[in-house]
């Protein structure tokens, strides 16, 4: 059994969004009172009283709107799964597979978990329940489909712009740099202890909030002054921004890289920002993940690109995470639950700005956005070559281009 409490964090999120609180406050007080009421009948294996608790859930869900019910669906497929692990401890097979197709067709995809969970061992030689595992792993056992995912081409010229970097005269990074007295945090040591602690300084000035969307100002001055002013943090992505418009400010070159999921079903969101900072005394990008105040190491202490950890996940090479790295200072960050699943998730797909310069992201008339993504060679979506979408309220254009070339990719500045 696995109470998804991460699912009901996010519907609660999400639905504070769109709906406000009260019809959101209803259904989901209703629904986790249920929820706790479902956990003990499976302590208790009443299969009786759990029936009767998810005929009421359902009598209330199934009044909720299309938009609200697929809001609520982690309830929905827990309350499935839970009933599926409970017939299968009394021996029920019959009933704990219809128990499990139904959390799985409502949304429950925790591949790993199902692995894992003793619940399930009287079904899990039945070879229907062998046949959805496996489809199932195919979505959710990230470790697997990054495997899969590790062939590029690199051959594949299809053109794109060249990446620039801005100098650090520009105006606004002079100001930024003055601003802020970046020369000073940054140190007098080497390249390596100036990018490390620009990211230490970052990460301890500004708290990690996934909740809320960034200003609608995108760069670095501009967002530490809101944040200040309304006692507020950034997402991952406004994290990497304000980090890499301070080292651009100092005369290094980096980039923000948004990593990603192969995301079949359409159904994850989500993706983590983080930096590639090129680093001109090892000749070479390192991983600086601001959110988390991270760096990736080998077995010899030295420090990896975002390239080389990918490969080293894939291949099951050691991986050491800098002991200090931290979510807000409340909890560490784990080198296993960081690298080999969430990181494996969102180190399928990279996209990066081909710019990398101050104001990258901010809205502005006829500004005209550009990124290029890197896509291995088994994702299902490798065409159109070059997409162009114009957004006609802001007057802005947003053009992506694809490649399948690392070397083209993590080049070097």
């Amino acid at each position: 059994m696995k109470i998804k409490q991460f699912l009901l964090i996010l519907i609660i999120m999400t639905m504070a969004v769109v709906h406000g609180q009260t019809i959101q406050e209803k259904f989901d007080n209703f629904a986790k009172h249920q929820d706790s009421l479902f956990h003990q009948s499976y302590k208790q294996k009443d299969v009786k009283t759990y029936q009767k608790l998810l005929s009421e859930f359902l009598h209330k869900y199934d009044k909720l709107s299309k938009t609200d019910k697929i809001n609520f669906s982690g309830y929905l497929n827990s309350a499935y799964y839970n009933l599926c692990c409970t017939y299968s401890l009394l021996d029920n097979k019959a009933m704990a597979m219809i128990y499990f197709k139904k959390s799985i067709e409502t949304g429950f995809i925790d591949y790993p978990n199902l692995i894992k969970d003793s619940d399930l061992v009287n079904i899990k030689k039945e070879k229907e329940f062998g046949n959805i595992v496996e489809q199932l792993r195919c979505i959710s056992d990230y470790l697997y489909i990054l495997k899969k995912a590790k062939e590029y081409n690199l051959n594949d010229n299809r053109s794109f712009p060249n990446f620039t970097y801005q100098s650090k005269d520009n105006p606004n990074l002079v100001v930024l740099r003055n601003t802020f007295k970046l020369d000073s945090i940054a140190g007098t040591g080497n390249e390596i202890s100036k990018i490390i602690n620009l990211a230490h300084w970052i990460h301890n000035l500004i708290p990690h909030d996934g909740n809320h969307a960034n200003p609608i100002v995108k760069n670095a001055l501009s967002m530490i002054a809101e944040c200040k002013k309304n006692n507020r943090g950034l997402n991952c992505r406004g994290l990497a921004t304000v980090l890499n418009e301070c080292y651009l400010s100092i005369g290094i070159k980096s980039r923000f890289a948004t990593c990603l999921p192969k995301d079949s079903l359409g159904l994850d969101n989500d993706c983590h920002v983080i930096n590639m900072v090129y680093s001109n005394e090892l000749k070479k990008w390192i991983w600086i993940d601001p959110t988390n105040d991270a760096y990736v190491m080998n077995e010899n202490g030295e420090l990896l690109s975002i390239e080389e950890v990918r490969e080293r996940v894939i291949s099951g090479k050691p991986l050491i995470l800098n002991p200090d790295a931290n979510w807000n200072h409340k909890m560490s960050t784990i080198k296993e639950e960081y690298l080999f699943n969430y990181m494996a998730k969102n180190l399928y797909i990279f996209e990066c700005p081909i710019s990398s310069e101050y104001d990258t992201e901010t809205d502005e008339t006829d500004k005209v956005f550009q990124y290029v993504r890197l896509l291995p060679l088994d994702y299902f979506n490798q065409v159109p070559d070059k997409t162009v979408e114009k957004n006609l309220k802001s007057n802005t254009t947003i053009i992506k281009f694809k490649t399948n070339n690392p070397t083209l990719f993590w080049q070097a500045p």
